[in-house]
C-alpha cells in the first residue's frame, strides 16, 4: 500500500539547484534512508514531504487517512507543559483515555467518576497501551514527569519529542537524526524497537550500524538526483560501486573509498541478534585483534608531524565531582605514542568533562595532568565554529594553518585540505553564513585538522555529517600517526577508528578495554545476559480481585499511594538539596525544616499503609 509519493519536484535558491524532477514512493511497513552529502537538499526534502516547504515544481502526494509525524532536529514543544502534559497533548484518543483515568485516581472520593474512567480504559483497551508507553519513557531516560519543558536540556527535549512520537504510532513516521543526543544504550533500544515494531520510516541518520540493521531501503541523492537501492547499508555500498564504476570508470577516487566501505562492512561482526555462548576472559585476544585492524590499513598521507618526545600525556590520581555527582576518582593513565582511545558511556557519566580536564579547560578537584613539552593538543569540541559576517569559507581556515606538512618535504595546502573534506574550489569561495549546520561542521574539523596536532581530542565528531564525509574523516583519521581520543555515539566510527575503550560506568568508574565497540558489546553480552523486558500485566482490578486479595476500594488506594509516595519522596530529596547548596538565611531554614519534618511524617505513614496493603497481596 502507497503512503505517499513524491512527483518530479524540483527546488532551487536563487540561481543554485538544489535538486529536480525528483520521484520515489513510500508504501506500507518500508524502512527507508535517505543519504545526500551536508548541503545538497536533505533537510529541505524533510520540509517538503511534512509540509513545512513547497516545492518549485512537482507535487507530494499523501494517501487519505494517513497519520504521520516529523522528528525534526529542533523540537517544536511548549515550554510552559510538564512533560506528561505535553505527551498527553498530541492528539491520540488512548491517551486521553489514560489521562482521564490518571486524573481519576488522584480523586479517590469520586468513585463515579473513577468508575467511568476505569471502564474507558476498559473499552479501549488502554492497559498494554499504558505499559508501553511508560516503558519508552524509562528507556529514553524521561523519569521526571512533573518537569517542564523550558527546564530540560536540548537533549531531553529530543527525546521527548521521539518519546511523543514513538507513543503515538503513527503510520508514517519521518525522522531527522534520531540517534542525535541519545547514548549508546538508548540507541542500541531504539534500534532493536525499530527493527521488531511493523512501523513505516523514513529517516535521515548518519549511523551506519542503525542503515544497517533497521532499514530495508535506501534512496541517495546525489547531484541533484535520485538514486534507490532495495537492501540495507552493505548492500547499498555494493551496488554503489557498481553504479559509479559503470558511470564513469576514471572516478578512481569515488570507487575506491566504497571498495573499502564495503570490504569493512564485510568484516563486521554479524548484527546483536543472540547473546555470545560464552564468555570472553582472554582480553589479548581481542588487544591482538584490535591492533591488527590498524596493520591492514594502507597508509595514504604520511602526515609528517612534529616529533613526539617520551612524554606524552600522564594523568595522576584524578578527581572530580560536580556536588554529589563522582565523574572521576583517584584516575591514572599515561599514554603512549600512537594510542587511539575510544570513550563511551550513558549521557551524564562526565566524558566531556574528561576531555575538558585532559585539555585544561577545568581543573580537576585533586590530581594533575601532565603534557610533554613536545605534544601539540588538537581540540575538537561540541560548540563548533563562530561565524564572522563575510567571512569566505577559504579565510576561515587559513586563519589557522596554510599547510599539512607531509614525508619527503610534500604538502597538503589549505585548499586542497577542504576539497578532500567535499569543499570544492567554487565552495572554498562561498560566504560561511551560506553554509549548512553539517557543512559548517565539515569546516570546523577543517580549522582543528589544519593545525596538524600530534594529540588530537574529537568530542563527537560525527554529528551532523554525512556519510560521505564520515568515509572522508575515517580515511584521514586512519593515516594520523599522532595519539588520538574520541568521544561517540557512532558506534560504527568508533569500530574502525579505535583501538580500545575507556567505559564511563558512573560514580568515577572508568574501565579500559583493549578493543572497539562490537568486541566491547560482544564481551558484555557474554558476561551479562540480556533481560528482556516483558510487559507488564494488564491492571485490571476486576479480573485480578481474588488473586490480589485486596477490595476494589483496596486496590485503588494502593495505586493512589504509590503516586503519593513518589511526589513526597521527590518532593523530599529536593528540599535535602536546597539545605546541602547552603544558600538559605535563617529564616528560610526554619521554614523548609517544618515542611520537610512535614513530608517525613507524611511518608512515613503512607509507607506503612502501603506495606500493609502490599503484604496482604502476597498472601
Amino acid at each position: 500500500m502507497n503512503y505517499l509519493s513524491v512527483e518530479n519536484i524540483a527546488k532551487s535558491f536563487g540561481a543554485r539547484t538544489l535538486f529536480e524532477d525528483v520521484s520515489f514512493g513510500i508504501n506500507k511497513d518500508q524502512k527507508i534512508a535517505f543519504v545526500a552529502k551536508n548541503g545538497s537538499g536533505k533537510t529541505t526534502i524533510l520540509k517538503i514531504l511534512t509540509g513545512q516547504d513547497s516545492p518549485d515544481s512537482g507535487q507530494v502526494v499523501m494517501r487519505k487517512g494517513i497519520r504521520m509525524e516529523f522528528l525534526s532536529q529542533e523540537p517544536n514543544l511548549q515550554d510552559e507543559l510538564t512533560v506528561e502534559e505535553s505527551i498527553f497533548a498530541s492528539d491520540n484518543d488512548i491517551l486521553k483515555v489514560i489521562e482521564q483515568y490518571e486524573k481519576a485516581l488522584e480523586n479517590p472520593e469520586d468513585a463515579e467518576a473513577y468508575q467511568k474512567a476505569f471502564e474507558q480504559m476498559e473499552l479501549h483497551n488502554a492497559w498494554d497501551f499504558e505499559t508501553q508507553y511508560k516503558q519508552i519513557l524509562s528507556k529514553l531516560k524521561l523519569e521526571d514527569l512533573k518537569q517542564k519543558v523550558k527546564n530540560l536540556s536540548g537533549g531531553q527535549k529530543k527525546r521527548l519529542a521521539l518519546a511523543i512520537i514513538l507513543i503515538n504510532k503513527p503510520d508514517l513516521l519521518i525522522l531527522d537524526e534520531p540517534t542525535n543526543h541519545l547514548d549508546l544504550e538508548m540507541i542500541e533500544w531504539l534500534e532493536n524497537y525499530f527493527a521488531k515494531e511493523n512501523i513505516t520510516l523514513f529517516m535521515v541518520t548518519h549511523d551506519r550500524f542503525f542503515l544497517e540493521r533497521v532499514c530495508n531501503e535506501i534512496v541517495e541523492l546525489e547531484n541533484g538526483k535520485i538514486y534507490q537501492y532495495k537492501g540495507n547499508y552493505s548492500y547499498y555500498l555494493q551496488k554503489k560501486e557498481e553504479r559509479v564504476v559503470a558511470e564513469n570508470a576514471s572516478i578512481d577516487k569515488a570507487q575506491n573509498l566504497y571498495v573499502k566501505e564495503l570490504d569493512w562492512m564485510r568484516r563486521q561482526p554479524k548484527a546483536r541478534t543472540t547473546k555470545s555462548k560464552s564468555r570472553i576472559d582472554d582480553f589479548y585476544v581481542i588487544k591482538e585483534k584490535a591492533h591488527s585492524r590498524r596493520r591492514e590499513h594502507q597508509v595514504e598521507l604520511e602526515i609528517n608531524m612534529e616529533r613526539i618526545g617520551s612524554k606524552i600525556v600522564e594523568l595522576h590520581k584524578l578527581n572530580k565531582s560536580f556536588h554529589e555527582k563522582t565523574i572521576l576518582k583517584d584516575f591514572n593513565y599515561t599514554f603512549t605514542k600512537g594510542e587511539r582511545v575510544g570513550i563511551i558511556g550513558k549521557n551524564g557519566t562526565g566524558k566531556s568533562t574528561f576531555l575538558n580536564i585532559l585539555t585544561q579547560a577545568i581543573q580537576p578537584d585533586s590530581g594533575k595532568v601532565v603534557i610533554g613539552e613536545t605534544i601539540k593538543l588538537g581540540y575538537y569540541t561540541q560548540n563548533g565554529i563562530e561565524v564572522k559576517p563575510e567571512q569566505k569559507v577559504i579565510d576561515v581556515i587559513k586563519e589557522f594553518g596554510e599547510y599539512i606538512p607531509l614525508t619527503k618535504g610534500r604538502f597538503i595546502s589549505a585548499a586542497q585540505l577542504l576539497e578532500r573534506f567535499l569543499f570544492d574550489r567554487k565552495k572554498q569561495y562561498d560566504f560561511v553564513e551560506k553554509l549548512s549546520g553539517g557543512e559548517l561542521k565539515r569546516l570546523y574539523l577543517c580549522t582543528v585538522l589544519i593545525q596538524n596536532p600530534n594529540f588530537l581530542i574529537l568530542d563527537e565528531p560525527t554529528n551532523d555529517l554525512d556519510i560521505v564525509t564520515l568515509n572522508v574523516l575515517e580515511s584521514f583519521l586512519l593515516d594520523y600517526p599522532g595519539c588520538l581520543v574520541v568521544v561517540s555515539h557512532d558506534r560504527y566510527f568508533m569500530d574502525k577508528i579505535v583501538d580500545h575503550l575507556f567505559v564511563f560506568r558512573g560514580e568515577g568508574v572508568v574501565e579500559d578495554f583493549p578493543g572497539n565497540y562490537s568486541d566491547f558489546r560482544i564481551y558484555e553480552d557474554s558476561i551479562e545476559p540480556v533481560k528482556e523486558e516483558q510487559p507488564k500485566e494488564k491492571v485490571n482490578w476486576k479480573e485480578n480481585q481474588v488473586r490480589n486479595g485486596l477490595t476494589f476500594q483496596e486496590q485503588k488506594e494502593f495505586q493512589k499511594l504509590e503516586r503519593e509516595i513518589a511526589k513526597l519522596e521527590q518532593e523530599k530529596t529536593e528540599i535535602e538539596k536546597l539545605f546541602a547548596e547552603g544558600k538559605l538565611g535563617d529564616d528560610e531554614i526554619e521554614k523548609q525544616a517544618k515542611i520537610l519534618q512535614k513530608v517525613i511524617h507524611q511518608l512515613e505513614e503512607k509507607e506503612e499503609k502501603w506495606f500493609e496493603l502490599s503484604s496482604k497481596m502476597e498472601e
